[in-house]
């Protein structure tokens, strides 16, 4: 298996177009180091027909605010209890249409911006209204991220943006919350699903950290599409293009400085998703 990394030296002549008038981004993570990307500074990887690129600069939402105001839990029939979930919102719009470039050619939610709710590192789902419920099994231990994404579905990057909470469920459904997980951790998020006719030609790949940031000299993503392997140093959204039509495989992977796999409970999350013609 081959291996293919971004790095942070200029490419001016392969990215020269797209780097005229492009700014570079700024996001504080949830560890509390700022992280950028930009495309003018980055390679982009490729093997084969496939790339992956970081992309140009986001709206940002400054002051972009996301709080769990109330977790509750009941049982409901012999073996489950529902979990119903609350949020409190600043500063960010939910169902409105984010409005920049990547609207126009990335998947976009026609209902607008929303809340990832990601359940156990499982595929999340999208809320537009800020609460949601889910049921979930009697005695059972769980995580439970939630962050605000743009409508094209790229995370807002910021500590005030996303929630992680670990919560326990017990044999009566009484819920308890742990404290904050304080190991490193991976959570994916994008690609997802299908994706049909011109949705196929631009992915975005998106995942979201806590308790780590990334670095040429510390830890990194590796993302594994389709077997062609690519290792990812900074934090910031990525756009993979050049898929074959039919499935496709992701797989991502939190690893250390060395490359070796970062052991825990949300390092590395894999996932399935279809490209269709029409």
């Amino acid at each position: 298996m081959k291996y293919y990394k971004i790095t942070g030296i200029t490419a001016a002549l392969a990215l020269m177009a797209g780097a005229i008038g492009c700014n570079n981004s700024s996001t504080k993570s949830t560890d509390g180091a700022d992280s950028s990307t930009s495309i003018d500074t980055n390679t982009a990887q490729k093997m084969d027909a496939i790339t992956v690129s970081p992309i140009a600069d986001s709206k940002e939402f400054p002051g972009a605010d996301l709080q769990i105001a109330s977790i509750s839990s009941e049982k409901v029939g012999t073996d489950s209890a529902k979990v119903s979930v609350k949020y409190a919102i600043k500063n960010f719009k939910l169902t409105e249409m984010t409005d920049d470039a990547h609207a126009t050619h990335m998947a976009n939610s026609h209902d607008g911006q929303h809340i990832h709710f990601i359940l156990d590192n499982k595929p999340y789902t999208a809320l537009y209204k800020p609460e949601h419920s889910v049921t979930v099994a009697l005695n059972s231990e769980h995580y439970l991220l939630s962050f605000l994404s743009r409508s094209y579905h790229e995370s807002i990057k910021t500590t005030e943006a996303s929630k992680l909470v670990k919560f326990k469920i017990d044999a009566t459904g009484k819920l308890t919350t742990d404290a904050m997980p304080k190991e490193p951790s991976l959570f994916y998020s994008r690609p997802k699903g299908e994706y049909k006719g011109d949705e196929t030609k631009n992915l975005l790949l998106d995942f979201y950290l806590v308790n780590t940031k990334l670095a040429p000299d510390g830890n990194k993503v590796v993302a594994d599409i389709n077997g062609q392997t690519f290792t990812l140093d900074k934090w910031g959204p990525y756009e993979i293009k050049g898929l074959p039509l039919g499935d496709t495989k992701v797989k991502l992977t939190l690893v250390d400085k060395e490359g070796n796999a970062i052991t825990g409970d949300n390092v590395s999350v894999e996932r399935d998703i279809k490209l269709i013609e029409k």
